[in-house]
């Protein structure tokens, strides 16, 4: 009889039957079993999109948190019921603001002025605005940085006016200045009637206005569109020199605003 070379073919079925109950194949080779292999290729590209939608997912929130906070700045507001109010320490003062460019990263520009609201066409305060999210360092969702303009005059009543009797948009970037402050504005959250809140960092920022070195800001936006703003300047030593000491101004949109100062607005327009 031959000397047997290998293991009866039974011997050789069971081993089989044995690897493979042991989750082994034949054809898995040194990688490990296809199904396996197929099962973290699969994983991996459920994770890597994942991640790539919820990266999207972040980005246009963070655009969607610059568009509101724009559209919640954007219009003519007064502060004629506050003025009623307490005379002695509030004006009746017009704030009006619309779009006027948008930056190549997708910032948004307004322009912005503050005037009497008996002389709304001779501003005392002429602003850009320039709306962006926040760094992703930071604790915030969107970031308004005030600059001053090039050209005041060029601007005046820019809101007012049609677009083609306005500088356009490349004009607009070209002609925003030093930079003043920026506010980090965080949305409300807990059903609060404001939608976005924040202020300039502590310190504030450089300021030689009325004999000031430096200025600090508060903004609260509302959803039924109502500013409240407080600008306040400081010397070294910490004596307030310019802005409300009380409280901020309380810009409300026209139609909110009391029946009366609307008469006596439309008086004013007869004259």
């Amino acid at each position: 009889m031959e000397p047997s070379v290998g293991p009866p073919l039974a011997a050789k079925h069971d081993q089989r039957e044995s690897g493979a109950d042991k989750g082994g194949s034949e054809d898995s080779g040194s990688g490990g079993p296809k199904w396996l292999n197929q099962g973290v290729i699969i994983k991996a590209a459920c994770v890597l999109g994942g991640a790539y939608i919820l990266k999207r997912l972040v980005s246009r929130a963070r655009r969607d948190h610059c568009r509101e906070v724009t559209n919640l700045l954007t219009g003519e507001k007064f502060s004629a019921d506050q003025a009623a109010r307490d005379p002695a320490n509030f004006f009746n003062l017009r704030l009006d603001s619309c779009p006027a460019a948008v930056l190549e990263d997708g910032s948004r520009v307004l322009y912005c002025e503050q005037a009497f609201w008996r002389s709304p066409e001779k501003p005392f305060r002429q602003r850009f605005y320039v709306v962006r999210p926040c760094a992703k360092e930071m604790k915030c969702d969107a970031e308004v940085a005030s600059y001053a303009l090039r050209d005041v005059e060029e601007y005046r009543n820019f809101c007012e006016r049609p677009k083609n009797q306005r500088p356009q948009p490349e004009e607009v970037i070209g002609d925003i200045s030093e930079h003043l402050a920026t506010v980090y504005l965080s949305r409300c959250e807990g059903g609060r009637k404001c939608a976005y809140e924040g202020s300039t960092p502590p310190g504030g920022f450089p300021n030689n206005w009325n004999g000031a070195t430096r200025c600090t800001s508060e903004l609260t936006l509302f959803r039924s569109g109502e500013v409240h703003s407080w600008d306040r300047g400081y010397k070294d030593d910490g004596v307030q020199v310019w802005g409300p000491k009380s409280a901020p101004y309380e810009y409300k949109p026209k139609h909110m605003v009391s029946s009366n100062f609307r008469s006596n607005e439309a008086d004013q327009g007869k004259k």
